[in-house]
């Protein structure tokens, strides 16, 4: 089946070619289906509009094109060239262990998504955003990232599809805060990025929860309601007494696409701040990772593949490489199968190498079953098996494994 999935570019797309993946983030596209034959030139040219650039068809459903890669090469292609990159991050120290830091994190996502339900409640009822609540709740982020920022990333990659909306605003607020502080933007600039990453999608408040949660494809009317949130979250935020351009632009502007793709003002390039750039990875990176009602969320690894395969459009390429170094390929809370075959929690990254982290192995794929918990420090390579190292990600669902319960909680 992989060899018969190939990328092409929008100008190899022909009707008679089978659609089998367009290739973009769920939110970024008008089409009720992501699978279908291409019958026609408008369909072509609506996929163009939506400023994607390339797509991957299915050549036993429908033509093929003859020099075009598979999907497989094009995995192990980017993989390779991420490694490189990846490899070569600084991560942030870590000045707490992670289980220590699990029992405050767990408290200031709590307290973090009810303070983001109020804001939306509030915004509903015709209430002004109240800053006095949101710099107290931004500053216990930011200071829980930089005692251990993996143990509140990983918490948040954990959601119930009920509380969607709300945690996704409190994860795109805790990246952007790691995020500021892998690139060495000062205390204030980070701040004021956390501010914007917790009220960027405020303009969901009008959106109907029969629209948020649907459970399937949103309509082309639904899609466009759901459009408005980024202007109307802005509209709301400039009436904040207090509230500064950086949360303003990010609000505004997290949807915009460097090539112009995006919306609501379609800017591109130069025309967007670095700040709304970020804010656009990071609520793209924490929207495909996530469960939803109508798709399953993507591994931290193919997350980021994507992000770093559509940074050729839609991203800007210098951020995203700096956003997959800030993360690593392997963050914090990942399930990852050893050479060994043994599966393991990552636990804590090595600053010096990004591909070679400490995991603590719960589980043999030899015997199926699991085994007595142990730390293996793949910088030095050795564990109870001597020298191993990490051979791919895996899905914590497909294994039932809970996460939280091997990292302390």
């Amino acid at each position: 089946m992989a060899h018969s999935i190939k990328r092409i570019s929008i100008q190899q797309l022909q009707p008679g070619m089978f659609l089998h993946d367009l290739n973009c983030g769920w939110m970024e596209h008008p089409f009720l289906r992501n699978r279908f034959m291409i019958r026609e030139e408008s369909q072509i040219q609506k996929i163009r509009e939506a400023g994607i650039q390339e797509i991957y068809i299915d050549t036993e459903k429908g033509l093929d094109v003859s020099d075009a890669p598979t999907e497989e090469e094009v995995r192990q292609s980017l993989e390779r060239e991420m490694i490189e990159i990846i490899a070569s991050g600084p991560t942030i120290p870590v000045k707490v262990e992670l289980n220590a830091e699990l029992v405050r994190a767990t408290h200031i996502r709590d307290q973090a998504q009810r303070l983001v339900h109020d804001v939306m409640q509030d915004i509903r009822l015709g209430k002004a955003v109240e800053l006095e609540r949101i710099n107290p709740m931004v500053q216990d982020i930011t200071e829980s990232v930089l005692r251990n920022g993996g143990a509140l990333m990983t918490l948040l990659r954990i959601k119930n599809k009920d509380d969607y909306t709300f945690l996704h605003s409190v994860s795109v607020s805790t990246l952007l805060i790691a995020f500021c502080r892998a690139l060495g933007m000062d205390l204030d600039t980070t701040r004021e990025a956390g501010i914007g990453g917790l009220l960027h999608d405020t303009g969901k408040a009008f959106i109907s929860d029969a629209i948020l949660n649907k459970p399937g494809r949103l309509s082309e009317e639904e899609f466009e309601i759901i459009k408005r949130h980024s202007d109307d979250g802005w509209n709301v935020l400039q009436k904040t007494p207090g509230i500064g351009p950086i949360p303003l632009h990010i609000t505004r502007h997290h949807h915009e696409r460097v090539d112009g793709s995006g919306y609501p003002d379609s800017l591109n390039g130069e025309q967007i701040s670095q700040l709304a750039k970020m804010g656009a990875i990071v609520d793209v990176y924490d929207a495909i990772t996530a469960d939803r009602v109508y798709h399953k969320g993507m591994s931290a690894t193919d997350a980021l593949r994507k992000l770093y395969e559509w940074s050729k459009s839609h991203f800007e390429p210098s951020l995203v490489q700096a956003f997959m170094r800030c993360v690593g390929i392997y963050p914090v809370g990942a399930l990852v199968r050893l050479e060994s075959g043994k599966l393991g929690i990552v636990v804590e990254q090595n600053e010096a190498d990004l591909l070679t982290p400490k995991i603590k192995a719960i589980f043999s794929t030899k015997s199926n079953g699991y085994i007595k918990p142990y730390m293996v420090d793949l910088s030095r390579s050795m564990g109870y098996g001597g020298a191993d190292r990490i051979v791919g990600h895996e899905d914590p669902h497909a294994w039932n494994v809970d996460i939280l319960h091997f990292m302390g909680t």
